[in-house]
């Protein structure tokens, strides 16, 4: 039953931190195009531009002051409470995923480290996050910002390689958005809304406003604006085991977010001229080569797939992996492999598919089953089960993937998969995967 509610609370925080996050980026990114697009030749006075536009079957004619209209409405909109409900969300989710259980999900096997140390670390990197970005804006680097843009990147790539080495690649991942995204609402709580009401302040009581705080609210809100894309990238990519689980993952990240940056540039250049069109092709090319240098053939540990072990000794099965202490009838005794054949028949011969799905049902089926016997899921994860050899055989590329390049799987190493076993799985795939 705990499996089953916390589930649904995983689902139901997710769905609000994808509405509020589309809510925020979306109005971000209307704000960014509005401002590109004002007819800017011979505005009214005050004015410095406006625009005509229709959408849902409605004209709209938007105006923008140069500083505030003679008099402030009464009723004035704040962009505001998106940031803060989806910085929320996420910081809920963060808990839910990753703090809930930090050895499962969080602390990479082999790191060392404790869950409380995890999580420690987590959260200290959230908030010297902050502090050090925003250290740096009001340092002499504000007035040179594609500099500081570029230490910027710099950092938390550093950041990525630094998780990448004691957190599992999703939660490497996930810390760098959360970073980022701290950084957004930071942006947008300590600068931007600020600035907002001392400009609108100093209009009320007739004075003449601040000139310094709108300008440092202007470099927040374009930081904001180039880390929406990289961000929404980290939001999908569990999806993406070959982005995440390669041991080159924080490369992977900081190629994405490069392309991310530069796709986000054009579209925000093109109302003056579209000399920056060659970012869009070079982004899409840039995907083609990430796609192709994280294939399995590419993978530093690609070619010992190939290598069938003499023996595998299987070590016990934690009785908390399987709920209530039943072990599985394959795991009873070491399974004899095949030796390593000879080369002229390598390509022919392989592992016995009885040993690798005696291997698949102790170490991966706890799980991935119509009904795990793991009370960590009360549904098998993704929908992906190894039941039958059918469903394995069909599997057989995300198993690669996920229990063989990357060692992402099992979850924590939660049953304790050692590498002879990955290696007798990869060769078996390697061998064109037969169940016969």
């Amino acid at each position: 039953m705990e499996a089953h509610l916390l589930e649904w609370l995983n689902l139901s925080v997710r769905w609000v931190h994808m509405i509020t996050g589309v809510a925020w980026i979306g109005a971000s990114f209307y704000f960014v195009w509005l401002e590109n697009n004002l007819n800017r030749v011979n505005p009214k006075d005050g004015l410095s531009g406006d625009l005509w536009a229709i959408h849902g079957g409605g004209i709209y004619h938007l105006e923008k002051y140069k500083l505030a209209p003679p008099s402030m409405p009464e009723n004035l909109h704040w962009f505001k409470w998106e940031a803060y409900f989806t910085w929320m969300s996420g910081i809920a989710l963060l808990c839910l995923v990753f703090y809930y259980n930090p050895m499962l999900y969080l602390v990479a096997p082999g790191s060392g480290l404790t869950g409380p140390e995890a999580v420690a670390i987590g959260i200290g990197a959230l908030i010297a996050g902050w502090f050090v970005y925003d250290f740096l804006c009001d340092s002499p680097l504000g007035k040179k910002p594609a500099l500081l843009g570029f230490i910027l990147f710099v950092l938390l790539i550093a950041a990525a390689y630094g998780f990448s080495k004691v957190f599992s690649g999703r939660g490497a991942y996930l810390h760098v958005g959360a970073i980022i995204g701290t950084i957004m609402v930071g942006n947008v709580f300590r600068i931007i809304m600020p600035a907002q009401r001392a400009l609108v302040a100093a209009i009320a009581e007739n004075r003449t406003p601040d000139p310094t705080l709108p300008a440092k609210g202007l470099l927040r809100s374009r930081h904001n604006n180039y880390f929406t894309l990289p961000v929404l990238f980290i939001m999908i990519s569990n999806h993406f085991p070959s982005t995440y689980g390669s041991q080159y993952n924080w490369l992977i990240l900081a190629g994405i977010a490069v392309l991310a940056v530069l796709v986000r540039h054009y579209f925000n250049t093109r109302h003056d001229s579209h000399k920056f069109a060659w970012t869009l092709p070079v982004a899409a090319l840039g995907m083609i080569c990430l796609a192709y240098v994280t294939g399995p053939a590419q993978m530093a540990n690609g070619p010992e797939v190939a290598k069938a072990p003499a023996k595998i000794e299987y070590q016990p099965l934690p009785e908390t992996a399987l709920g209530g202490g039943a072990k599985p009838a394959a795991a009873q005794a070491p399974v004899e492999a095949p030796a390593a054949p000879a080369p002229a028949q390598a390509s022919n011969a392989g592992p016995a598919f009885d040993k690798v799905h005696s291997v698949i049902q102790e170490r991966c089926a706890v799980c991935h089953s119509a009904k795990p016997t793991s009370p960590l899921f009360s549904a098998a994860p993704a929908g992906v089960m190894f039941d039958t050899p059918e469903q394995i055989k069909l599997q057989a590329p995300r198993i690669q993937a996920q229990a063989v390049a990357s060692q992402i799987m099992p979850l924590g190493n939660i049953t304790q998969m050692t590498q002879q076993e990955r290696d007798l799985i990869g060769a078996w795939i390697n061998q064109g995967a037969s169940t016969n």
